[in-house]
């Protein structure tokens, strides 16, 4: 081999040299190096919740309802005579007042004055007969007297007679009153003090026996029906056998005219039966005299009610966010850890839950966390009690 061919192939050996050694190097870099040791995640801390630590007491609540008023007492007056409308009082438009026996029509009474006279002139005549057929009796019963006979006979003195004439006096009588009766009812009154819905009638009118004049309320007193569950049964002294006592004082409330009004009422009965539909039963409250109040409660106004409740004894009120669905709440026991708890639940309002079931000093957990499983470890932060154990 010449010098020229080997200085040629001493370059050819270096390169080959050089990447050789470059592919070592990679292969070491990648490949040969030493796998990282595994590391274990750190565990995380407990989720931090709000709880309350129980403390069951007496508690009285207050139910709310609502209902719509409405008259007590609400009639149509009616007609029994027939006749034309003579005059109608002042008070007599639609939602004027009126006094109890006041006339608020009054029909022509011409014909039904001339009926009393005649029913007076018959009954006069009837007493005439009456009166002659007793003298007539007595006269009959001297001359059977006289004939010296102990056992009269009743045709010949006369007792059929008499008792005839009797029956006369008295059908007079009776046909007197009647015509009295209607005259009196030319005058159209109720026996209330009330107000007027809606007038029937109006002067010049013809009107038979049965026509509406009017229909009217009795201004005494409005009722309120509302509609309790069974649950807040269970809350309130109810008079459910009717009238035997008088149940507790509720407050009435609406707006109206821009402002709040309220009026004061009492639970005076229950109705006889359960709601079929709603499965609800009706407490009735009476507002005695609503429209002398400082702003009259009208029929048909809805209202809202507030009923209170009896004591109850060893319950605790938690906000509502504290109760589950299937009537637990989860409570954090020594430690730290979820405990599902059921209780019974007595209310659940608009402000609150009352439940019984709880110990003394047992941390309720206020809001459920999105994950929340059994012996979960948790972070307890007491917070105070803010609710005031109104129920709905």
């Amino acid at each position: 081999m010449t010098s020229a061919s080997i200085l040629t192939r001493r370059p050819v050996l270096a390169a080959a040299v050089a990447l050789l050694a470059g592919l070592a190097l990679a292969w070491l870099l990648l490949v040969g190096r030493p796998a990282p040791a595994p590391e274990i995640p750190a565990a995380p801390p407990p989720p931090q919740v709000d709880v309350l630590v129980a403390e069951p007491g007496s508690r009285r609540l207050t139910v709310y309802s609502q209902g719509s008023a409405q008259a007590q007492r609400e009639i149509d007056l009616v007609s029994r005579v027939a006749g034309t409308v003579d005059t109608v009082a002042d008070s007599f438009a639609d939602g004027a007042a009126f006094a109890a026996g006041e006339a608020l029509v009054t029909l022509e009474s011409v014909d039904y004055e001339i009926a009393v006279t005649a029913a007076e002139s018959r009954l006069a005549e009837a007493k005439r007969l009456l009166a002659e057929e007793k003298g007539r009796a007595r006269q009959a019963r001297r001359e059977w007297r006289d004939l010296g006979n102990l056992e009269a006979n009743a045709l010949f003195l006369r007792e059929p007679q008499v008792a005839a004439a009797q029956a006369a006096v008295e059908a007079a009588s009776a046909e007197l009153r009647r015509a009295r009766l209607d005259l009196s009812r030319t005058r159209i009154s109720a026996p209330f003090a009330g107000r007027i819905l809606s007038r029937g009638v109006n002067i010049g009118q013809y009107i038979t026996p049965g026509t509406p004049v009017a229909r009217v309320y009795a201004s005494a007193a409005v009722e309120v029906q509302l509609p309790l569950t069974n649950r807040q049964l269970a809350l309130v002294d109810l008079p459910l056998g009717g009238y035997e006592e008088a149940g507790p004082e509720v407050m009435l409330s609406a707006t109206l005219a821009g402002e709040r009004r309220t009026w004061r009422g009492r639970l005076v009965r229950t109705a006889a039966s359960v709601d079929p539909q709603s499965r609800v039963l009706y407490a009735i409250v009476e507002v005695p005299e609503p429209l002398a109040a400082p702003f009259p409660l009208l029929p048909g106004v809805f209202v809202e009610a507030a009923i209170p409740g009896r004591p109850l004894a060893d319950v605790v009120t938690l906000p509502r966010s504290a109760l589950r669905n299937d009537d637990s709440v989860w409570v954090v026991d020594a430690k730290d850890r979820l405990q599902p708890r059921a209780v019974s639940v007595l209310h659940s309002g608009r402000s609150g839950a009352t439940v019984r079931g709880l110990r003394p000093g047992e941390r309720v957990l206020l809001r459920e966390p999105a994950v929340a499983v059994a012996g979960m470890a948790v972070t307890p932060r007491e917070v105070p009690a803010d609710v005031d154990g109104v129920s709905g």
